[in-house]
């Protein structure tokens, strides 16, 4: 794996850059996988992972070459959440808000991102760990992970994580994991749909790769419009949701891909997509 700022030290051996970066991507086959890297921490979203995070979307954003992302976590831990210990080192209250905007707007770019994204999760996810499983458009975890917004525990209700729970879950399930701070294991993730699989974690890589290998076969320009289209209409009333879907609908059968798409249907062979 590659670090997304490889180190100046250019004589640096590759293990000592990839152990200090905060962030590696990978790239093979269309995926870009990005791995949250502070394994001792349990990948807690400091300030500069956060900063290292978005800027390796906002390249992603523009990288046509990427047709799908994955987010995983390096050591014991998918991610726990916010550094506590660097939050409680400041209090300013600007700098807490500016923190949590910060962590918003990385939430807000994955969802903003042409390319599906995909979180590949094992041991916990926390806190902002949640809200970051419940803000990939897709999630596939081990049957050993767990799940929890504990910030109540703390006495520092989950707010910013609720935006994302509270838009994947139904508003009991949701309130509840917000509310009691408790646990809840893939199973339990995988019914109240935080997550669409959940599989042993020697199988995880291949389960992910399985699902990021099928959207890459489809055409990148009908899952850009698809993905986008699907959050907006989320927002509309139903009327004005079919309005728009219809208009978008009708915008996609004038590409390419879309003709190809039905020709190679009706002709009973595989389609070749313009952007492959």
């Amino acid at each position: 794996m590659g670090a997304i700022n490889p180190t100046e030290n250019l004589t640096m051996p590759t293990a000592a850059i990839a152990q200090e970066a905060l962030l590696l991507r990978h790239d093979e086959g269309g995926i870009a996988t990005l791995t949250l890297n502070r394994p001792k921490q349990y990948n807690a979203l400091s300030q500069a992972l956060l900063k290292e995070l978005q800027a390796a979307l906002n390249i992603l954003a523009r990288d046509a070459a990427v047709r799908v992302v994955v987010i995983a976590g390096s050591g014991p831990a998918f991610c726990a959440g916010h550094d506590l210990k660097e939050m409680r080192s400041h209090t300013d209250m600007a700098l807490h808000k500016a923190l949590f905007e910060q962590c918003s707007q990385v939430m807000l770019t994955i969802n903003r991102l042409p390319q599906p994204v995909i979180a590949r999760v094992h041991g916990v996810a926390t806190a902002a760990g949640c809200q970051l499983v419940a803000a990939c458009d897709l999630a596939v975890a081990a049957d050993t992970a767990r799940f929890a917004t504990s910030g109540i525990n703390l006495g520092l209700f989950c707010s910013t994580p609720a935006v994302a729970l509270s838009r994947n879950l139904n508003r009991k399930q949701a309130l509840e994991l917000l509310l009691t701070g408790d646990f809840i294991d893939a199973a339990t993730a995988l019914q109240q749909g935080l997550i669409n699989q959940v599989t042993p974690p020697a199988e995880l890589d291949a389960a992910v790769q399985r699902l990021a290998g099928s959207l890459c076969a489809k055409s990148s320009l009908a899952v850009t419009v698809g993905k986008q289209m699907f959050y907006k209409q989320l927002d509309l009333e139903l009327e004005q949701a079919y309005g728009y879907a219809s208009k978008v609908m009708a915008n996609n059968m004038k590409s390419e891909d879309a003709r190809e798409g039905i020709d190679a249907f009706l002709a009973k062979r595989k389609p070749h997509w313009r952007d492959r």
